[in-house]
């Protein structure tokens, strides 16, 4: 992700130090997304990802770091963090927790095909799954709460049209009891910025930083969101479907879920699209900063708000 805080070489020796890795071989910044600081590492012992943590509050790590080693190590392609050599998960790096995970293979994909949809819509109910044994707890800090917040914060930056829109938005989704639905640990962000392929094949499912227990229904509409909407904001109901079915074949939603589904889905693109119209009206100075825009997030929820989606 974004580089706002940056590492010298002979910083980035001493802290791998720490890790059992050997010698550094090479590094680069990561340039994308908005939150933390991102190095691709190599070391003579093999490839990493060091993050800094620059927004996510330290007291989320344990649950963060933990949860991707407790699914790691169950064979879930997560990306599994490395201990120091006195057994810690998280270190700390220019006055910041720091953490060095395995680097996976494969890229991102941009225009999703069926298989790389219904891949993700099976690797979300194994998520679900998997996750369920795994003892920590941590509520959603980007909720309803959040999201009111948020939207108080922006409005008065806001063009008049989206402005309503927010406000509308709002008042429905003060309606919905997302905790009256079955919950469990979910990802919270699994974008396709946020999956590995190599060809048709997920290899790897990274950045848990958002990760929290919260409605699992509102997990999966964060995924049909990003990995099933065209351009202008409507449902490709044929990638959608693809989807859902891999989850369903894995777990399959309750009645209630299924009931809240619509709003959910506009829960979900209501949230992204406030962090973004965040980060873009009030934006943050580093170096590589990585704003991204709210409008596609915005056509999203118009999309669901115009027409019913695909059932879940």
């Amino acid at each position: 992700m974004s580089v706002f805080t940056k590492v010298s070489h002979s910083e980035l020796e001493a802290h791998l130090r720490l890790y059992p890795v050997g010698a550094l071989l090479g590094c680069q910044g990561i340039g994308e997304g908005v939150e933390n600081t991102n190095y691709f590492v190599d070391t003579a012992d093999g490839r990493w990802v060091l993050t800094l943590f620059e927004r996510t509050e330290a007291s989320g790590l344990p649950f963060f770091l933990g949860l991707m080693e407790h699914l790691g190590t169950r064979g879930y392609p997560a990306a599994l963090p490395l201990r120091s050599r006195d057994g810690r998960l998280c270190t700390e790096l220019k006055s910041r927790p720091a953490a060095l995970v395995r680097r996976l293979t494969g890229n991102n994909v941009l225009r999703p095909t069926l298989d790389q949809c219904a891949a993700i819509g099976m690797a979300l109910a194994e998520l679900h799954l998997e996750a369920a044994s795994f003892p920590l707890t941590r509520a959603n800090d980007r909720g309803a709460a959040w999201r009111a917040a948020a939207g108080a914060r922006v409005l008065p930056r806001l063009p008049p049209a989206e402005a309503q829109l927010v406000a509308d938005e709002l008042a429905v989704q003060a309606g919905l009891e997302a905790a009256a639905l079955p919950q469990g640990v979910i990802h919270a962000d699994l974008f396709r910025d946020n999956a590995l392929f190599v060809d048709q094949r997920l290899t790897g499912v990274i950045d848990f930083y958002y990760a929290c227990v919260d409605a699992l229904a509102y997990d999966l509409a964060v995924a049909v969101n990003d990995w099933c909407a065209e351009a202008d904001g409507r449902l490709n109901r044929t990638r959608a479907q693809a989807l859902l079915d891999t989850y369903r074949a894995r777990r399959q939603p309750a009645a209630a879920e299924i009931a809240a589904w619509p709003l959910m889905l506009r829960a979900a693109a209501l949230r992204f699209y406030l962090s973004r119209a965040c980060d873009w009206y009030f934006p943050r100075t580093g170096d590589l900063v990585h704003v991204k825009d709210p409008a596609p997030f915005r056509r999203i929820l118009e999309a669901h708000r115009a027409q019913p989606p695909p059932r879940l």
